[in-house]
């Protein structure tokens, strides 16, 4: 065995299609692409959406709603979630690092902490929102509420 003899393994390779490089080729003449019309001529290309003539579907459904761009999207975390990370980690004071660091939230997510569920402990909460009756609750339990 030698470098002249070296050849790819069998089925490996394949021929490629060489299109408008005469009769010999046999992919001569119309190079595959038929008689006329738009598809035949150089610079085709098919418009995004295009279904052969038919009413695209973009065109067919109506409009509808809008994206409101300056909503601010909150990580809702619920009282009775605070309340069992604070009884299994023992802890007073919990804040956004406590709860990225313990995978409720991610380190970007803006939080708003809301009522459902029973809170016991006396907890000094930190967070981007509270409702109305999250804010009642630790309050009442002589925790307080930080709005960073």
């Amino acid at each position: 065995m030698n470098l002249s003899n070296l050849k790819p393994a069998e089925g490996s390779t394949h021929n490629q299609k060489r299109i408008g490089r005469g009769q010999g080729s046999g992919h001569g003449g119309t190079s595959t692409r038929g008689h006329k019309g738009a598809q035949s001529r150089s610079g085709y290309s098919k418009k995004i959406g295009f279904e052969g003539g038919q009413m695209p579907i973009q065109r067919v459904v109506p409009k509808y709603g809008f994206k409101n761009f300056n909503r601010v999207e909150h990580k809702a975390i619920n009282l009775s979630t605070l309340q069992a990370l604070a009884e299994k980690l023992n802890l007073s004071v919990i804040d956004l690092n406590t709860l990225a660091e313990h995978g409720l939230t991610s380190k970007n997510d803006k939080v708003k902490i809301l009522g459902n569920g029973e809170l016991k402990a006396s907890l000094e909460v930190k967070a981007h929102a509270f409702s109305k009756s999250a804010k009642e609750a630790i309050e009442n339990l002589k925790g307080t509420t930080v709005i960073i």
